[in-house]
Formats: C-alpha cells, structure tokens, sequence
C-alpha cells in the first residue's frame, strides 16, 4: 500500500523526531498528544529541531516552512481515522502501549498499519491486543530520530509478509537503512548495547575502575563515539534500566541484570541528561593533566616492553633492571602471578596498551601508591592516557568490549539477524565505527576467543564462554567471519 498519511502518538523527544522524519520524506503528518500543554511541547520539539538545522546549513528556511506545515497537531486520537500508518511513540509501559493499540484499532481504518517504536517491549503482546495482528509491526527508530539512519522493523509470527515489506521500503523512502529482526526483547540493539552499558555500571560499583578512566579507555582506546557513562546520561538511566529489566525477564541471564548502582541512581531521580544529573552532573569528564611526578627508574617486562621502554628512556626516564622504583608487566595472565615473584611485588603494575591513545594499568593486591602513581606518570609521558584499574581479567575494555562481541556471535548464529544486519544496526544505530564483526576480525578471532577463555575462568559465567561458533571458526583457522 502508499503510506501517504501517517500518525504519531506521543511527541516527546523520540516522537516529535518520528513526525519530523516522515514530513521531510513528504508524507502528511498527523501528531497526537494527551493535552494540549504536551501537543505545545510537542511543538516546540518540532519547530526547535527545524531550526537548528536551518542554523547548521542542513534546512533552507523556506523548507523548513514546508516541512512544519505538512504537520498537523491534535489532541483527538479520532482524527487518525483515515491515516495509512500510525506510529506510537508514548512511554515503555506496556498496560499504556496495549491500551493505546486497542483503542487504535477502533478508531483506524481496517487496512491501517499501527507500528510501536518500542526499544525492548514485545510487539507480539501489542499486535494480539488488536483486531488486525497481521497488520501489527515494531518501527524502531534511533535518538535522534532525524539524523540516525538505522531503522529496526520488527515482526512477530503473525505479521503479513506484504505488511512488513512494505514497512521496510518505507523505513527506505524515508532515507533510512532498515534491518528487519524477530521480536525478541532488545532487538539487535539494545540487546547487544545495554548489557554492555550496564556491565560497565558494575565495573564501577565493583571498584574495578572508575568513572572517568573507563569513558576514556572505550573513546580514546577502543574508539568508541561516547563512553558507556556519558551514553547511559543520553539514553536515560530509567529508560536503561526498563530495558535491563526486560532482558532479564526473557532470558533470565544474570548479565541482563541491572547493576544496582543503575537502579539506585534511577531511585534518586539522576536520570541523566533528562533530569540534569545521572553518572555524570554539571561537571565533565576529569581531564587527564601532565604527569607529576618524581619517579624515576624503571622496568618493563613482556611483549612490547623494549618498545615502551625506548620511548621513556627517550624522555630521559632510567631504564634499571636491578632496583627500579616500577616495574611495568604486559601480560595476558593475571598481574599478581608475575609480581609475587620479585623480591618486592609491590612495585609492579600491570600494562594493556589500546589503540594508540591509552594505556590500562592494572594495579594488584600487592601494588603499592608509589608504584601506581609512578606507573600514571610514565604513561602520561609517553603519550597515553592512563586508565587505572584493578588486576582481573580483560582490564577494562577487553572486559566489555569482548563479551559484546560474544553476544553478536551468538545472536547470529541463532539465525535472528546476519552478520551483515547487525553490524550495519551497530553501526548506524550507535554510531560505532565498525560492527562486531568487523570488531573481531580486525582483533583477530583467535585474540578474543581467548581473552574470553580467560573472563570465562576467573568469573565462571556462561555468558563469558566463547560462543561455539568463534570457537569452530578459530579451530578451523579462519581469519574472517562467514557472511551468510
């Protein structure tokens, strides 16, 4: 069918985006809100959005015009009676959502297509709630709605084929790149990304690092376009944790949930950016400043020490094997295994060097202030940013960086989407500069086979076991992951 007149229910952030892309694409817009002071916030939503993108170049004025007036605002839900596509976009409480449907299907047009850009509730719960569960599909957008380009089209097992097709040449029509997936909880997503955001939240509860340095080690060493902190503010702490909440429900995976530190701070109302305060306040991320100190010799041991060891001796540092004030280990086993057997283990910390920016430095139960400030230091010399974090297995990024992958792996070889769908959903979803499968083959599969041997055997979860299929590939001697 021609989507020609389409229906937004809830002009919130997400909503008022939704409206926004359908009248850039040309379609007539019906946007529908509870009161008239959330259709005037709805409003503003839209005519502030437009506006910036005639202040950034990307809009002329006069199609900004174009565009506000292929919208309509209303508080009646009876004037989608003719519209081709009603999209929700009202908070994630399902009781709302299945109202809503009911009340939808009603009011619509028989051939009407209702679409929920829910991110974790089910659809199949939504579609059944109607007349017309073939005529039900999920139409996930990403925040911001006008600028992410990945659109998550989601059907049950009693979604029309045709309804879907034509639901993914709209998400096309619209400029955007569709990925059509099952309705399992998350999608690809949210399935893949929250897990991660909230293992993130542990590592900090756990003192395992802090804050600050693991931000800086997921931007600046695995080059992600935010930190998992800076994200959960964006996302919304509470919108997070509903969708940990939902995971776990479903899988029932202790992984899935979430980190009481996310529910505490959700309790006291730091919501993130919505609220003012979440992980983070007013304040930003703290800056990594020059070294301060007096240290002065060292020593470094593992693959890659010589190369280390250069550029500080090149910096005027003391390369001493006898009795340095640090000894710097790269090692792929615990840290403390090689400390306990110098004749001092406390000067001995832990190095991880990732990407060309950052340094993890993993301090054990031995290691002493000194040692770890002096460790700070000479990284900061060098040209790295320091990430301090306690001796386990995976540091910091490895420790969420590898788990995730894990989960794209599994994901895939459960047949819910191909290799090349997630990695396009990550990428256009996130704004991750490469999928997790082209993550793991740049890392190489044998390197995070590995690294997820050795989660796997200090916190014995299942989840941290290599998927069989990496495991196979690896065993196998393949480089690259078989695109199918």
């Amino acid at each position: 069918m021609a989507f020609e007149r389409v229906g937004v229910v809830g002009l919130g952030t997400m909503g008022a985006g939704i409206a926004e892309v359908f009248a850039r694409a040309g379609l007539r817009v019906i946007g529908v809100e509870a009161d008239a002071e959330a259709l005037a916030r709805g409003r503003g939503l839209l005519e502030r959005s437009t506006a910036r993108a005639v202040d950034k170049g990307r809009l002329s004025a006069e199609r900004r015009e174009e565009i506000l007036g292929r919208v309509t605002l209303t508080t009646s839900r009876d004037d989608l009676r003719e519209a081709d596509l009603v999209v929700e976009a009202i908070p994630e409480i399902l009781d709302y959502k299945i109202s809503l449907f009911r009340d939808l299907d009603g009011v619509c047009k028989p051939e009407t297509v209702l679409a929920t850009n829910t991110s974790s509730l089910p659809v199949t719960a939504l579609a059944a709630a109607t007349g017309r569960p073939g005529r039900v599909v999920g139409m996930h957008f990403f925040n911001p709605a006008p600028v992410m380009r990945l659109v998550e089209v989601v059907r049950t097992v009693m979604s029309d084929t045709d309804v879907v097709a034509e639901i993914t040449a709209l998400a096309t029509r619209l400029g955007k790149t569709p990925v059509t997936v099952g309705d399992r909880a998350g999608f690809v997503v949210n399935r893949l990304l929250l897990p991660c955001l909230n293992h993130a939240a542990l590592l900090v509860e756990q003192g395992i690092a802090g804050r600050d340095d693991i931000d800086v080690a997921m931007t600046r060493g695995a080059g992600l376009p935010m930190g998992p902190f800076a994200l959960l503010d964006l996302i919304g702490l509470d919108t997070a944790y509903e969708v940990m909440e939902v995971l776990f429900d479903e899988t029932r995976d202790r992984r899935h949930a979430p980190a009481p530190l996310l529910r505490e701070l959700v309790t006291a109302g730091r919501l993130g950016r919505k609220s003012g305060r979440g992980f983070y306040g007013a304040e930003q991320a703290r800056p990594q400043g020059p070294g301060r100190s007096g240290v002065i010799t060292f020593d470094v041991a593992g693959p890659g020490a010589d190369e280390l060891a250069e550029r500080l001796g090149a910096a005027g540092f003391t390369r001493a094997g006898d009795d340095p004030d640090v000894v710097l280990r790269f090692s792929d086993r615990p840290v403390v295994e090689h400390a306990v057997r110098l004749s001092d283990p406390s000067r001995m910390v832990g190095v991880h060097l990732v990407g060309e920016e950052v340094a993890e430095l993993a301090r054990t139960a031995l290691t002493s202030d000194t040692a770890a400030g002096a460790a700070i230091d000479l990284m900061k010399v060098a040209g790295r940013a320091p990430v301090p974090c306690k001796d386990r297995a995976g540091f910091v990024v490895d420790a969420l960086l590898l788990p995730y992958l894990n989960d794209a792996v599994r994901m895939h070889d459960a047949g819910y989407a191909s290799a090349d769908d997630i990695d396009a959903a990550m990428r256009l979803g996130c704004g991750y500069p490469a999928g997790p499968f082209e993550m793991l083959e740049s890392i190489g599969l044998a390197r995070a086979r590995d690294g997820l041997r050795a989660l796997y055997a200090e916190y014995r979860d299942p989840a941290f076991a290599p998927a069989p299929l990496l495991d196979q590939l690896v065993t196998s001697g393949a480089a690259e992951f078989p695109r199918r």
